[in-house]
């Protein structure tokens, strides 16, 4: 479910000094740092977007990565509508695209 991505992080050299953290991202395990955000752990990985809108279908992605504008919206362990970009990556997460 990768997909190419724009998406690069700043400080490379500092990786392996972070703990990795493993959840799961529509079923495909996905590595994170300790200390991202769901939504930076998916750009970091590839992922293009979070969710469709209902109406046209067309695909969102994070953008404010502060908690504005509500388009990274995701379901994590069954929660509905969480913003990715304000919830830290946990070990063991089950994170989904929202649907609705």
């Amino acid at each position: 479910m990768k997909t190419d991505s724009n998406f690069l992080r700043l400080d490379n050299a500092s990786q392996a000094a972070s703990r990795e953290v493993r959840f799961f991202w529509e079923g495909q395990e996905i590595s994170a740092r300790q200390g991202d955000t769901i939504a930076a752990a998916l750009l970091a990985a590839g992922i293009s977007h979070t969710r469709e809108t209902p109406v046209s279908q067309s695909a969102r992605a994070p953008f404010c990565m502060m908690g504005s504008c509500f388009e990274c919206r995701v379901e994590v362990d069954g929660e509905h509508n969480v913003q990715a970009c304000m919830r830290p990556v946990e070990s063991g997460l089950n994170v989904r695209r929202q649907r609705s």
